[in-house]
């Protein structure tokens, strides 16, 4: 304040020492000051790697995977480091959390067994898929979203979107799975008990394919563990940073996020700090398998 307040009164010719004698500052510390404005500021190079990290996850990311992100871009720096910068630049990811009851499981429908058996870790692609139906808020409603996981790459190789869920919801996303991955009989299909998958039409689709049906116990959702934390995650790092104003903006928002950044952008330490689609060619490379980047 001292400084400008002097600059003030040179432009109403006051001397230096005249200003300074008023104002009791010594003339050394004007010096100091006006160095000081006349030196542009420092621009802190791993501020600004961080912080395009950072916009590059959708504003999802939290020191570990920053850290990693920046080290696959040639940026090493500690994760203490990456901590200290992003407190200091207000990088943080918030989020909120919604409810609401999707499943019904109270119905005469017939039940598949366990298969699965939370068996999660597959050495293949196209082994076991598992499902589930979440919920999106939009100005204009409820928006239902039923998605198909491969376990092996935790890749989302189907989806479906609609505002209801009735069995046609489930079975537009397994359709898209099958068309795209072209899966051997003998697949294990994971999902809860809800009426959609315990439906005529879902078992049909399943046994016209050769696939086997898997649901959760009743009332265990750690039996789908997997899916609900997919679905954990597209809250956390997408939907609840949003307001939707109708279905149709939701639809391509989700559908960006599953295709733009989760199954070929997103770090899975699951998978050793690889996407999806990064683990596939990996895995490819290894045992090679006819596996669609489409999705």
């Amino acid at each position: 304040m001292s400084y400008e307040l002097i600059e003030n009164l040179q432009e109403k010719a006051v001397t230096v020492s005249q200003a300074c004698r008023t104002l009791e500052v010594s003339r050394s510390g004007y010096y100091a000051a006006a160095k000081r404005h006349s030196t542009a500021p420092v621009v802190c190079a791993a501020s600004v790697h961080l912080k395009a990290a950072f916009a590059a996850s959708g504003r999802t990311y939290g020191s570990r995977r920053l850290r990693t992100a920046l080290h696959m871009s040639g940026v090493t720096m500690g994760r203490h480091r990456v901590r200290s910068l992003m407190q200091a630049n207000g990088l943080r990811p918030v989020w909120k959390r919604k409810f609401v009851h999707t499943t019904d499981s109270k119905h005469t429908m017939p039940v598949s067994p366990n298969v699965l058996a939370r068996q999660f870790d597959k050495a293949l692609p196209n082994q076991a898929w598992v499902s589930d139906i979440t919920y999106i808020r939009t100005r204009s409603g409820w928006l239902y979203l039923a998605a198909v996981l491969d376990l092996h790459s935790r890749k989302i190789v189907g989806w479906a979107m609609a505002p209801e869920m009735p069995a046609t919801l489930v079975c537009t996303a397994l359709q898209m799975a099958i068309v795209q991955r072209n899966p051997a009989a003998g697949l294990v299909v994971h999902s809860d008990r809800g009426t959609q998958y315990a439906s005529a039409q879902h078992q049909g689709l399943l046994k016209k394919y050769g696939l086997v049906g898997s649901m959760s116990r009743k009332g265990n959702c750690w039996d789908n563990a997997v899916m609900e934390r997919f679905f954990l995650n597209l809250k956390m790092e997408r939907v609840w940073q949003k307001d939707y104003a109708n279905h149709s903006e939701a639809m391509t928002d989700v559908a960006d996020y599953i295709v733009g950044f989760y199954n070929c952008t997103r770090l899975h330490s699951k998978l050793g700090n690889l996407s999806p689609n990064a683990f596939e060619r990996k895995s490819a490379i290894q045992h090679p398998i006819d596996v669609s980047e489409i999705t």
